[in-house]
């Protein structure tokens, strides 16, 4: 290993992984949800909050979509 490199004649390149970076967002889930995904990350040893990103990503690529009827009032 060289005691020193020389970094100045390197060209730079994007990063291939850019695109695949999470944002961080602001999200507001019910009490019950999140303690599903907490018990579930405590078994299985995954951060819950990367359980949360791997559901939500499965039903994205599955292109599920939600079935909601609300009650039309009178």
């Amino acid at each position: 290993m060289k005691s020193e490199y020389e970094f100045s004649k390197m060209k730079s390149r994007k990063n291939p992984y850019a695109s695949k970076l999470k944002k961080p967002v602001t999200i507001r889930l019910s009490e019950d949800v999140i303690v599903f995904f907490k018990e579930m990350s405590e078994e299985s040893g995954v951060p819950y909050q990367s359980l949360i990103n791997l559901y939500l990503r499965d039903c994205a690529t599955q292109h599920r979509k939600i079935d909601i009827q609300w009650n039309k009032s009178s």
